[in-house]
């Protein structure tokens, strides 16, 4: 069996509105299910790969702050 985790993911958000990819993200967060992180990492990988350098600045800035709390 050959299962390809991320486009099952994108697949399966594919076409989704913000509010619903909002509902999917904050799901995922606040179920606490260690199965949903893949699911995270490839949303994280879509924002990555469309981001300029300055929104990327951001994100790492954001992600470094959150994780001297």
């Amino acid at each position: 069996m050959n299962f390809n985790l991320r486009q099952a993911v994108l697949a399966n958000v594919q076409g989704n509105n913000e509010q619903e990819i909002q509902h999917t993200i904050t799901d995922a967060i606040q179920s606490g299910e260690e199965k949903m992180l893949p699911g995270l990492g490839v949303l994280f990988e879509v924002l990555w790969q469309n981001s300029d350098p300055s929104t990327k600045e951001e994100v790492l800035s954001a992600i470094a702050q959150g994780l001297q709390k």
